[in-house]
């Protein structure tokens, strides 16, 4: 039986799935990632929450999309793992940039 879990994150968080870190040498060679178990600090978006609730009951305004590739804090994020697949929550404040 397949799973149809879906995740849709809470308040600022943004689920991430994580790209590999490849390095590409100045000649075009890929260098793959060759960390111990080294987790990636860049992703795609794939889920956004609604925002963090302000004081005022409104809602703060996401600042990612899905579909934005995005780096974030080494240690920042939680690892999940559902049907075998690895997918990254974190906090948009611990994101610090997107690729563009």
């Amino acid at each position: 039986m397949k799973s149809t879990m879906i995740l849709r994150p809470l308040h600022d968080r943004v689920i991430v799935i994580p790209t590999s870190k490849e390095t590409q040498t100045a000649s075009g060679f890929l260098l793959p990632d060759t960390g111990e178990n080294e987790r990636s600090e860049q992703g795609e978006v794939i889920a956004v929450g609604p925002g963090r609730l302000l004081e005022s009951g409104a809602r703060a305004a996401m600042t990612v999309a899905i579909g934005n590739k995005v780096m974030f804090k080494k240690y920042a994020p939680d690892e999940v793992t559902i049907d075998g697949k690895e997918y990254l929550v974190v906090s948009e404040s611990d994101i610090i940039a997107v690729i563009e």
